[in-house]
């Protein structure tokens, strides 16, 4: 089944939401003001939201809420690490919603944004009409371990460029000592680790590379927020087993569900996924073949619109 994204489209309402005495969130609503609410949780933590996260949804049918979640994108301030973690995240989707004045909407994210849709759905799931996970994350320390040390078994030659920055003996404890660069008194070192860290995961987020481009230096500020919010979350927000997201479906069980994650994702990899999947068989499980990591992978993209028109049908 041959599918494209929807046109770009421009939202019809925009605004900055205040959700505390630190951050505020950049928010949009696009398509039908009408039309049956979805929000987009996006990746990283910190990656952001674009124009072209809006284009998985039919305008006619859905109303499509996008935002960037703390210290992301255009919310601000870009890249603040204070009072920025999952309970604080989960607490902001709550916020939104309520300033939208919505009472249920489809919940769809991936990557990091499946943790965060998990563990929003969790902590209400009246409020959850559906949800649709790609790349499924559980904030779990071995997955971090494979993020630090794994990746470099089938991308040796990005792995060298991402520990480049680091010392001898800042290699011996890779997570730590780049948290300390981004964190850095020094705006150079910061550049130097947050683009290093970037380049290193979106070189092995795609099956098939992207055409690498001169980078602007709003690029450059984007990728640093990117980079220390992952760090940050990768040491200060691990999900210890007892506490694990897969303790907590049955809370969510009865919500219609669609996972979607590709055979060959190297920044998620599948055991995660198939986790999930044995906890939670009444979710629908689609394992992509042919796909990888990035939302943006043609046969991911396929299935992600796929989920998007078949739940139309949920109510």
């Amino acid at each position: 089944m041959q599918m494209k994204l929807f046109p770009p489209i421009t939202p019809y309402s925009t605004g900055f939401l205040s959700v505390d005495g630190t951050h505020t969130l950049y928010w949009e609503q696009s398509g039908n003001p009408d039309g049956v609410p979805v929000v987009f949780l996006h990746g990283g933590p910190g990656a952001g939201a674009s124009p072209l996260h809006r284009c998985f949804f039919d305008p006619e049918h859905y109303r499509i809420i996008i935002y960037d979640q703390r210290g992301a994108g255009r919310s601000v301030p870009l890249g603040e690490l204070k009072n920025n973690t999952r309970a604080h995240l989960v607490s902001d989707i709550e916020k939104l919603r309520e300033h939208l004045r919505i009472d249920q909407w489809h919940v769809f994210g991936g990557s990091w944004g499946s943790t965060l849709a998990l563990s929003y759905a969790i902590a209400q799931p009246a409020r959850c009409i559906s949800l649709i996970l790609r790349g499924i994350f559980l904030l779990e320390q071995n997955e971090v371990d494979w993020f630090i040390s794994g990746m470099k078994k089938t991308y040796p030659e990005a792995y060298d460029e991402f520990i480049a920055p680091l010392t001898e003996k800042e290699r011996k404890n890779i997570l730590p000592s780049y948290y300390k660069r981004l964190c850095s008194n020094d705006p150079q070192t910061q550049r130097e680790a947050g683009m290093a860290w970037a380049m290193f995961e979106g070189r092995c987020s795609r099956l098939i590379p992207a055409i690498e481009k001169t980078i602007t230096e709003e690029e450059i500020q984007y990728n640093l927020a990117v980079s220390r919010l992952e760090c940050h979350y990768f040491i200060h927000e691990v999900i210890a087993p007892k506490k694990s997201l897969l303790n907590d479906i049955d809370r969510i069980r009865h919500i219609p569900a669609v996972i979607v994650h590709g055979r060959y994702d190297v920044i998620c990899p599948l055991e995660t996924a198939h986790r999930l999947h044995k906890v939670w068989p009444e979710a629908d499980y689609v394992i992509v073949p042919d796909g990888g990591h990035s939302a943006m992978d043609p046969a991911i993209a396929r299935r992600l619109l796929q989920a998007t028109e078949r739940a139309k049908t949920i109510r």
